[in-house]
């Protein structure tokens, strides 16, 4: 627990008597455990991926998981806390890119990076993908707070950073949240959508290859339109 708290939240907060306290009150499970825990979860993120959360149940999570309900239940006491957990878990991977844009780099440098950064999560994490679109298309009962604070915090943070570039003419004038919004857009098509864009681009153009050249195709759209003119 001590180890998974200094990870998530940083060193300085773990040291937090509040966060200490917490840490105390928790067991500290077992390598079973943990095993355990993640194949619930892995089995949990293929059955919501597949049925969204309203479909799957927990009897579908236990059969995927190769163990009876009751022992599943030891270790999530839902299906919304198993939900709860894979929520989280891909927002702070998901929003790990965006984090990392930094005001004191280069524009486009930043810009390409977080592009790939975020077709890189595409190609690898699809089934996340499925996971929180499904998610948004019910519209986000379950996270809400959370895209309005954490979420709505970085994108405002963020929006500073593009602005800064602007008024210093180091990229044209836009709506730097509109820009944030159009990357998630483009680039998340190449995963909730990777069946149709493998069946329209064919055999020769789908494999494995269509993400580095969706990469390169928007750099070219985003760091073009986004250059300055000389």
């Amino acid at each position: 627990m001590r180890e998974e708290l200094v990870q998530s939240i940083g060193p300085e907060a773990a040291e937090s008597p509040a966060v200490k306290a917490a840490a105390s009150a928790e067991p500290r499970r077992t390598r079973i455990q943990i095993e355990k825990r993640e194949r619930i979860l892995e089995a949990a993120l293929e059955v919501f991926a597949m049925h969204g959360f309203r479909g799957a149940t927990i009897d579908q999570i236990a059969e995927a998981a190769g163990m009876s309900k009751p022992n599943l239940l030891y270790y999530f006491r839902s299906k919304e806390a198993i939900h709860e957990t894979l929520i989280q878990r891909l927002l702070e991977t998901w929003l790990q890119p965006l984090r990392e844009l930094d005001e004191v780099g280069d524009p486009m440098t930043e810009l390409r990076s977080y592009i790939r950064r975020k077709l890189e999560m595409a190609r690898d994490f699809p089934r996340e993908s499925r996971l929180f679109a499904n998610e948004m298309l019910q519209g986000a009962p379950r996270i809400m707070p959370l895209l309005e604070g954490e979420l709505r915090a970085l994108v405002d943070e963020k929006a500073e950073v593009i602005r800064g570039w602007m008024k210093a003419g180091r990229i044209v004038r836009t709506d730097p949240y509109h820009l944030i919004f159009s990357i998630w857009a483009t680039t998340q098509h190449y995963a909730d959508f990777d069946v149709q864009v493998r069946a329209v681009l064919g055999p020769d153009r789908g494999s494995e290859g269509r993400f580095e050249d969706a990469a390169r195709f928007l750099e070219q759209l985003y760091l073009d339109g986004l250059r300055p003119k000389a």
